[in-house]
């Protein structure tokens, strides 16, 4: 997939001289899924209104089978930390990295953008990691179209514009990454069976 990368608080500078390693690991990952890599996925997605449940499976996918630890609570006090308690939890965690997949509502954008934050400072509740750098995946605008996502989901753009009041909060360095559109195809709604349902629609080339 193509991307671009938006940095807070020097997290692209850390990430590519601190932890290259693991950042270089991550970015091989986005890098080779590839747009035939989606239109397979789709039709095997739980969800096929949009893209959203194809990109995440994808990215699950890989980032366990290279030791990423997915749903990692934030904190050990089994209040916070039980299976139930999945506000309590990052999408990925590994090593002084967390990661967010922020697919969901725009409502929920201010929040999915505090959780780094929330593993990264000193907390009353006993801490289970303790992250250096923060990275949200998001879909830019281009791809919210394309991709028949939500008109209400938020949007790699949203979320830089809330960078700017939210900084004193966000503390933790922390890099946007915003999926762009595949070049190769798209996703249209279509009606069947009396219901909505997205169906890939490959680009005339």
């Amino acid at each position: 997939m193509k991307y671009s990368i938006h940095s807070h608080r020097n997290g692209k500078e850390l990430l590519e001289t601190q932890h290259r390693e693991i950042w270089e690991e991550l970015q091989k990952v986005l890098d080779e899924i590839t747009e035939e890599d989606l239109i397979k996925q789709f039709p095997l997605s739980k969800n096929k209104m949009s893209l959203s449940s194809a990109i995440n499976n994808l990215i699950k996918e890989r980032l366990s089978s290279k030791e990423w630890v997915p749903e990692a609570p934030i904190f050990q006090d089994p209040e916070y930390s039980q299976k139930r308690e999945t506000i309590w939890r990052l999408d990925f965690a590994k090593g002084p990295i967390s990661i967010e997949v922020s697919f969901n509502h725009g409502e929920a954008l201010a929040w999915n953008l505090t959780k780094p934050t929330l593993a990264s400072e000193m907390n009353h509740v006993r801490k289970a990691i303790q992250t250096k750098v923060g990275v949200i995946i998001l879909v830019k605008e281009g791809m919210k179209s394309a991709g028949a996502f939500d008109g209400a989901v938020g949007s790699y753009e949203k979320a830089i514009r809330y960078l700017k009041p939210m900084h004193t909060l966000l503390t933790v360095p922390t890099v946007l990454i915003g999926l762009k559109a595949p070049k190769t195809f798209e996703v249209e709604k279509e009606m069947r069976n009396g219901r909505n349902v997205g169906v890939i629609k490959l680009n005339d080339t």
